[in-house]
């Protein structure tokens, strides 16, 4: 018996590692599946209006609507 061709043999390895692959995420899915999730590490809130970081800030001062209305209107 001459046995399998480089190609067919790459082809079985390639399949084998994606039988490995999807079992993998079948039990990792099984494992998020059993093990209770925390809700005391994240909770949620509910905001109300738009939530600004500080490291989002710029230095540049805020600019109100009657501000940028006036200055349209004096151009």
């Amino acid at each position: 018996m001459a046995g399998r061709g480089p190609q067919s043999f790459k082809k079985r390895q390639k399949e084998q590692q994606r039988k490995e692959k999807q079992l993998e995420k079948a039990q990792k899915r099984v494992e998020r599946k059993t093990l209770p999730r925390d809700s005391s590490d994240e909770e949620l809130v509910v905001l109300d209006r738009p939530l600004i970081l500080p490291e989002f800030m710029d230095d540049e001062p805020d600019v109100t609507e009657d501000e940028s209305t006036s200055v349209k209107q004096s151009v």
